[in-house]
């Protein structure tokens, strides 16, 4: 009788846990630097089956770096956009593709008029998936020819992302009549949005 008891309190703790065990999540994260963190977060968050696209700082070495830090250019810190994404809508491949659309990987540490170490091109990878993945795209990306210049998009393991200010986040969003909104990153969500209509959350 006792050993009757001591199997179904096994398999009542058993059904117990199982139920309280989290579901496996389809999020997955990638961090991405692509100049200005305010161009790349902008059209991430119009990509359908991303569900948060984060603005912040990666690649230094101090920790708790400010956006004054950053801005000298001397801190080793990039701007960067922590995208999250549903791998049951999108996936890295497409995350990549509109990587390499919107931003020019092949001007060194910089964008336009955005010039610093703070403002290069890079891929910062978690694990050893994502670095493979960031080493296929660009050496097929290479072999095609695709660009005039050398890549020169590093690819660099994220061993610590902070969140930039309150006030970089949604930033396009929230301030979309200011001068670098209208003629930086507006041209590039055109851009984003007229190759990538099917992709959009919402159609234009």
């Amino acid at each position: 009788m006792k050993k009757l008891l001591l199997v179904c309190l096994l398999a009542t703790t058993s059904l117990f846990a199982q139920s309280k065990a989290p579901k496996q999540s389809n999020l997955e994260s990638i961090t991405l630097a692509g100049g200005c963190y305010w161009c790349v977060e902008a059209v991430y968050e119009n990509l359908n089956g991303v569900q948060s696209a984060i603005s912040g700082y990666a690649g230094g070495k101090n920790a708790n770096p400010t956006y004054e830090d950053v801005s000298t250019g001397r801190s080793g810190y990039a701007e960067v956009v922590q995208i999250t994404y549903d791998k049951n809508v999108t996936n890295l491949d497409e995350i990549f593709k509109v990587f390499f659309t919107v931003h020019d990987p092949t001007t060194l540490n910089r964008q336009g008029a955005d010039v610093g170490t703070q403002y290069r091109s890079a891929i910062f990878y978690k694990n050893e998936v994502q670095k493979k993945a960031a080493q296929t795209v660009i050496n097929d990306l290479k072999k095609a020819k695709i660009y005039d210049s050398p890549i020169v998009t590093t690819i660099e393991p994220l061993t610590k992302f902070y969140k930039a200010e309150s006030y970089h986040q949604n930033y396009y969003e929230n301030n979309k009549t200011q001068p670098y909104c209208q003629m930086v990153i507006q041209p590039k969500m055109e851009k984003f949005e007229k190759l990538f209509k099917s992709k959009l959350k919402k159609q234009k």
